[in-house]
């Protein structure tokens, strides 16, 4: 299997919004806020806003990264995408741009509490912890943890 990172275009809204709706519908401790088509227009907002990276098997999106300048807003797998290096990918390929683009230092970034395997993969991949919040501050409503990655200026690297 090829994969391919690419800019997203907005034929691609349908299949993210059935990632990211997919997403919402099969985690337990997570509220189903939107509908399908809701969760499709949020996608396409977010492709209109050249925040979007997609990653591309065979024709098909797998997994999605959505970054508004030093922050990333979303990263989001198929499941059976997950455990195939995909979201490091994509992560990669968010730093690179970041130093491309040498707006920033750092990525920051916001998890949920109870998505443990989200919080083991951005530690893996040089994300700090930075503070955690008890939900007042996301619609979920829902303790979530906000992580930076810094760049390490002198080796283009992240700085532990």
């Amino acid at each position: 299997m090829t994969l391919t990172l690419r800019p997203a275009r907005s034929t691609d809204a349908g299949q993210m919004g059935e990632i990211l709706h997919g997403f919402y519908r099969e985690t337990a401790w997570m509220p189903e806020l939107y509908s399908g088509a809701e969760t499709i227009a949020f996608c396409g907002v977010m492709i209109d806003r050249g925040w979007v990276t997609v990653a591309e098997a065979e024709g098909v999106v797998t997994g999605f990264l959505a970054r508004d300048g030093a922050e990333i807003c979303a990263l989001y797998l198929k499941p059976e995408a997950c455990g195939h290096g995909i979201g490091k990918r994509l992560l990669d390929d968010a730093k690179a741009q970041l130093r491309k683009e040498d707006r920033a230092l750092h990525l920051s970034l916001w998890t949920f509490q109870a998505n443990t395997g989200a919080q083991r993969f951005y530690q893996r991949e040089g994300f700090a912890e930075v503070q955690r919040s008890d939900g007042a501050r996301n619609e979920e409503g829902l303790p979530d943890i906000e992580y930076l990655w810094t760049r390490n200026e002198a080796e283009g690297e992240v700085a532990a």
